[in-house]
């Protein structure tokens, strides 16, 4: 609703009105900006997991029996957790070189050697 012309009287009213509409705006963008997107655990077949790591299922049923890719085992059924296939693949994750250094001054700081 769009009032043009505001008696001295509606004012008021009108102030009240476009504050309750304000509140509401920033509660919903509280909402949208102030929750991380939450990662959801879904679980994957053998097949679904092949596909998501793109590895053939041989491959992944290797790699399962030498416990290199965490899996469950529900009777003679195999799922993956969509979060640990995730962790998986960042545990591979090679560092940059100022990733690297900064590690390296973490380290000589905490043994209390002098970098200079």
């Amino acid at each position: 609703m769009m009032i043009t012309n505001l008696t001295f009287d509606q004012l008021p009213s009108e102030v009240a009105r476009q504050g309750a509409i304000l509140e509401q705006i920033q509660y919903l963008l509280r909402e949208l900006l102030g929750k991380p997107e939450e990662k959801k655990e879904a679980f994957l077949n053998i097949d679904e997991a092949s596909e998501f790591l793109g590895l053939t299922k041989a491959t992944l049923y290797v790699k399962v029996s030498r416990r290199e890719v965490p899996s469950i085992r529900r009777g003679k059924k195999l799922y993956f957790s969509t979060l640990d296939l995730i962790n998986y693949l960042k545990g591979g994750k090679r560092k940059t070189n100022k990733e690297i250094k900064e590690d390296d001054q973490s380290y000589l700081k905490k043994k209390g050697v002098s970098n200079g």
